[in-house]
């Protein structure tokens, strides 16, 4: 038995209560282990530990798996009579059975010498003030992410004085095409006749660049997007409208007109502010970028100083600002710019104050790595699962690769977390950041469609970029933040682009199932590249085909009831049909 593949611990994802009642336990073992049972009960059950007593627990077979690359995720769900839980794993391999307890690897004589004291993994409490929970609203959310300039001009009267003509071409990085507010509220019935439930803006407040991540005042709109009224309006009708609304915090760095950063550069180290910013050499040199260090900023960008957010005062500055955003606008949520560089201490800060103030307040980490220092419960809600836009991506860009490696990927991106962190994954597949879909796709519109259907079948919660219903496209930025094309929209040109997300939305939104964290590779098709995954709900299972080969390949549908959604699929007479070279097959069970 390959010892050294096998992993355990009584923390993290490996072990944690899913709720007041359940709790998870899991384990990582080599493919050459065949079962591994748990050996569980209360620490208590035959005595006061650290006696004579000796301790014997129930033994339960752990059938759950996952398959990732190198490993076998195995898990299970326990209900701890009295909330505390003592446990150790029995793994066999052929004809070879050992023991895994807290302090390693023992064989059944080593386990049952005299004397020996055993070193159980224990949990010791299962305390509901420490149950990771997440806001169920967050699961049942389609998002739609803006960035504001490029959305829509509706008030001409507040356009920058360089504004440019709305065209939907190319853009430069410091063009200005006047998108605002007004026209975000213009588009919100739009906006629900697509079925998004909930809208992300890129930052709104006031700043001189387009993209607004170098901000000057955090409690102002900018004047180009328009007034702080605008903004409450704007929540208001999408509030209405049954659509979330959910802000960008730059709170990782400030712009360098921000009045403090300008009291700082004029007053040096005896401003009041000098330790709110992370400077290493006076006086503040603002030539050149940022890599000789003299202070740190976002990435190496000298107009983006970075914000001391271990210090209490700053703490106290950006929780006002938080705290006066939800109580002025009403917002639901917040997304964290560089959200892996602010301090834990002031996340955790955040966390108590928004849960006491909105108990179902989302908070969403920008995080494009594992994240799970920040997803244990005190901190963030969610990340943005850029895990899972890589795991989608590369399964269509390796073309020689078979089907077990999207298992692979897929499975590492949902064994990271807690299930419930599971449920509210912000999942997405472009964004401002990145190339848009299509040209990640080559400009294959079918594999654009391809992927969308795996967006919109995976547990979270999915966002599609601005336009990505319209098929726009967009190399790396500011490519991506191409004007949104009203004209040829309001002309009908993309009514068929347009009807087909509506479909797959709709999917989503009346099917528990595609929300559902339950799933599994049954992989019941013969050719290598045919996807198929299944997904187990509460009222219903869906099944998804996905035809990555260059060729047809036929699909037996009599154990389904219904195809729910294809593309490139033509039913057979005799309950099978054929699927098409990048085609798509969901059916219902």
């Amino acid at each position: 038995m390959n010892l050294s593949a096998i992993y355990h611990r009584m923390s993290e994802q490996y072990c944690y209560s899913l709720d007041e009642n359940r709790l998870i336990i899991n384990i990582k073992t080599g493919y050459d282990v065949d079962h591994v049972y748990i050996i569980y009960g209360d620490p208590y059950d035959a005595g006061i530990m650290g006696g004579n007593e000796r301790w014997n627990g129930r033994r339960a077979d752990i059938c759950y798996k996952k398959r990732l690359k190198n490993h076998i995720w195995w898990t299970t769900t326990l209900e701890p009579e009295y909330k505390r839980c003592k446990y150790y794993f029995e793994l066999h391999s052929g004809d070879e059975c050992v023991y895994l307890f807290e302090d390693g690897f023992l064989t059944q004589d080593e386990m049952n010498m005299e004397g020996k004291t055993l070193s159980y993994f224990i949990m010791p409490w299962m305390n509901p003030a420490d149950v990771c929970r997440t806001p169920a609203w967050v699961n049942d959310t389609v998002w739609y992410q803006i960035f504001p300039e490029r959305f829509c001009n509706g008030d001409h009267s507040i356009d920058p004085e360089n504004v440019m003509e709305w065209q939907t071409g190319k853009v430069d990085f410091h063009d200005y095409y006047g998108g605002d507010i007004r026209g975000i509220r213009d588009k919100i019935p739009y906006l629900k006749e697509l079925g998004i439930t909930g809208i992300y803006l890129n930052p709104i407040f006031e700043s001189n660049s387009n993209h607004k991540y170098n901000t000057r005042n955090y409690k102002k709109v900018d004047p180009h997007f328009g007034t702080n009224e605008d903004l409450k309006l704007l929540v208001k009708e999408a509030h209405e409208a049954g659509i979330r609304v959910m802000l960008d915090a730059v709170f990782n760095h400030t712009g360098a007109d921000h009045p403090m950063w300008l009291d700082v550069l004029e007053k040096g180290p005896k401003s009041k502010y000098a330790d709110w910013y992370m400077i290493n050499k006076w006086p503040v040199d603002l030539e050149g970028d940022t890599r000789d260090g003299r202070y740190y900023s976002f990435a190496f960008a000298r107009y983006m100083p970075k914000l001391n957010t271990n210090n209490p005062e700053v703490q106290e500055y950006l929780l006002d600002i938080i705290r006066f955003w939800i109580e002025s606008f009403d917002i639901d949520g917040l997304r964290f710019d560089v959200g892996n560089e602010v301090s834990h201490s002031f996340l955790k800060a955040i966390r108590y104050m928004t849960s006491h103030i909105k108990d179902d307040f989302y908070l969403l980490g920008e995080i494009w790595h594992d994240s799970i220092s920040w997803l244990l419960g005190d901190e963030y809600d969610s990340v943005m699962n850029y895990p899972l836009t890589t795991a989608i991506a590369d399964f269509w860009l390796y073309k020689n690769r078979g089907r077990e490696t999207f298992e692979y990927d897929i499975n590492r991106c949902f064994t990271m977390y807690y299930s419930q962190v599971n449920d509210v994954l912000f999942n997405l597949l472009d964004s401002h950041d990145t190339n848009r879909l299509l040209n990640k796709c080559g400009g294959n519109i079918d594999i654009f469609y391809q992927q969308l259907a795996v967006l919109f079948t995976m547990p979270g919660s999915p966002c599609i970029y601005y336009g990505t219903e319209v098929v726009m496209e967009g190399s790396f930025d500011p490519d991506c933040r191409r004007c949104m094309p009203w004209d040829e929209i309001d002309s009908g040109q993309k009514d068929t682009e347009i009807s087909e997300v509506k479909k797959l939305i709709a999917m989503r939104h009346s099917l528990q199932s595609c929300k559902s964290r339950n799933f599994h590779f049954p992989n019941d098709i013969p050719q290598e590249r045919v996807v198929s995954y299944m997904k187990i709900g509460e009222n219903e299972s869906i099944q998804i085909y996905l035809n990555c080969e260059e060729k047809d390949v036929t699909i037996d549908t009599k154990s389904f009831s219904e195809v729910i959604y294809s593309r490139k699929w033509t039913e057979g007479d005799t309950g099978s049909g054929v699927l098409a070279p990048d085609g798509i097959l969901i059916l219902r069970y």
